[in-house]
């Protein structure tokens, strides 16, 4: 079989691709005066006290991992450079230990290191520079709060009010992130550590992103009878449904709902993000349904493997059709067939077929095979294992594949959350910002910042990181920029009028290998 790296769309990318212009100059000999800009001012905010709350966009997360660099180019970290103009405090982080990223518990590493790219596709740091020595220890040296970013990666809705949730005790049902950040109180929740501290500016975002992310980037593997329960990860006594569950959104709205109460307490103002729709990120779009070309003895090599499978379907349509148990379209849809030449698709597994053995256990043999159409997404770690005749010889398991039906789940549970956060934001007179929007512009025809449009295409897109999920530096400073201006309209400040907004061209798409 011919090698089908060429075709997985990240694979062949040029080192130029990778920056993204951000110089201008004017050229045309005019001699045009700029206007003054009026002066910052803050409007009915008072930053004095900024929290941010959130996940691993809060915590400046990329490419799949928490490190100084990114952390510095955080969000949040952003707008409290900015808030420090108009009044704003001192804005601590938990900072990593090195530019690595990783963690090590005791002498065993949990965590690994970023990923980096080298003009292609991404590759784990040390198989560009070698093996590196991780220095950030979950046991020995953590740093030392109170914090005003608490961006958790991992963290899911239920978990803001859980107790226990960052006691390394509790590990593996604990998050090691927050673990960093508990000091002295382990069992403290999130929002006891956040509101205690009594803000008056917060933010909070990306809540509900991984209430769906993981079901996501698990393909819906064994979640999907599941998808109304409550995940118990993070808990320390685990329930009946496990870590990739959706969680539910009456749930969801609860734990939303305590959060802002708990952050406007003492009358503190703030801004809130929605939740994007996640299968429009990277991560879900890089690896195309049909990446396979093969030459003409490959081709029927496999129509020869399966033409006991296809034989069989069409035995249970002789005897099922008359039922109307199994149809001539099913059958049809469910036909594996390659031929010579390029854009041969894969075939995966789909439990939303008809499991014709529970209907006669006769054809209990014939599994649920099809071959993916464009309506199907596949996890960007699958494209590594096409070669390795993954989705040919080998039929894709669940875990790789977000189906049609799947899709389906989590936009449903991203509506529901979405308007939970848009009536609890209105109620209570708070900014808010339309994440949702701005990514599927991105995906789309592309989201123009300064000089730069950007897109979320993996390695050259300029806003999705190499993990395919998390941001870029320049895409977190359209977040904090779109925070700004949401910001201004509702309270009055003048961050966009007096041009206080972050040069987000000024900013990496991508950290060097080097980095330490």
């Amino acid at each position: 079989m011919k090698k089908t790296t060429r075709n997985i769309k990240y694979i062949c990318l040029l080192a130029a691709s990778i920056s993204l212009s951000a110089c201008s100059s004017d050229d045309d000999g005019s001699s045009n005066v700029e206007t003054p800009k009026p002066a910052l001012v803050a409007g009915d905010a008072d930053f004095t006290k900024y929290i941010a709350v959130g996940a691993s966009f809060s915590a400046g997360f990329t490419d799949n991992a928490l490190f100084i660099a990114g952390q510095n180019n955080s969000f949040p970290n952003m707008l409290s450079q900015k808030f420090a103009l108009v009044g704003g405090g001192s804005f601590t982080q938990p900072l990593m230990n090195d530019n690595y990223g990783g963690m090590l518990l005791g002498g065993t590493r949990i965590l690994e290191p970023r990923l980096v790219t080298t003009g292609g596709a991404p590759q784990p740091l040390e198989s560009v520079i070698g093996p590196v020595t991780v220095t950030t220890n979950l046991m020995v040296n953590n740093p030392a709060g109170p914090f005003n970013n608490f961006g958790i990666p991992g963290l899911k809705s239920f978990h803001l009010g859980a107790p226990g949730y960052g006691n390394v005790s509790n590990l593996p049902n604990a998050n090691p992130y927050f673990a960093r950040m508990t000091g002295a109180t382990p069992n403290a929740s999130v929002m006891q550590l956040a509101a205690g501290q009594a803000p008056t500016f917060f933010t909070l975002s990306e809540i509900g992103g991984n209430d769906v992310l993981s079901f996501a980037i698990g393909g819906g593997y064994d979640a999907k009878n599941n998808v109304n329960a409550v995940s118990q990860e993070g808990n320390t006594s685990p329930g009946t449904y496990g870590p990739n569950d959706i969680t539910d959104s009456n749930v969801f709205a609860a734990s939303f709902s305590a959060t802002v109460d708990a952050l406007t307490a003492n009358g503190a103002k703030g801004v809130v993000a929605n939740v994007p729709y996640i299968t429009t990120l990277a991560h879900f779009t890089t690896v195309p349904y049909n990446p396979v070309p093969l030459d003409a003895g490959t081709a029927t090599a496999l129509n020869q493997g399966y033409a006991a499978y296809n034989g069989g379907l069409q035995q249970a349509l002789a005897a099922l059709s008359a039922s109307g148990l199994f149809t001539a379209e099913e059958a049809t849809t469910r036909t594996i067939n390659f031929s010579e030449g390029e854009g041969n698709a894969l075939v995966i597994i789909d439990e939303d077929l008809t499991d014709l053995g529970a209907i006669n256990p006769a054809f209990a043999g014939i599994p649920q095979y099809r071959q993916a159409t464009a309506e199907d997404l596949f996890v960007l770690p699958l494209s590594s294992l096409i070669p390795q005749g993954y989705g040919t010889q080998i039929p894709l398991e669940d875990k790789w594949v977000l189906t049609p039906e799947e899709q389906l789940l989590v936009k449903t549970a991203t509506d529901a959350y979405n308007a939970t956060i848009l009536s609890i934001a209105a109620n209570k007179g708070l900014a808010v910002v339309d994440f949702k929007a701005i990514l599927e512009q991105a995906s789309t025809t592309g989201y123009p910042s300064g000089n730069n449009v950007y897109t979320t295409d993996l390695v050259t897109g300029g806003l999705i990181s190499l993990d395919g999920i998390h941001l870029t530096a320049r895409g977190y400073a359209i977040m904090a920029n779109e925070m700004m201006k949401a910001i201004d309209v509702t309270y009055g400040s003048n961050f966009e009028a007096s041009g206080s907004l972050i040069d987000t061209g000024s900013l990496p798409t991508n950290y060097s290998p080097l980095l330490q």
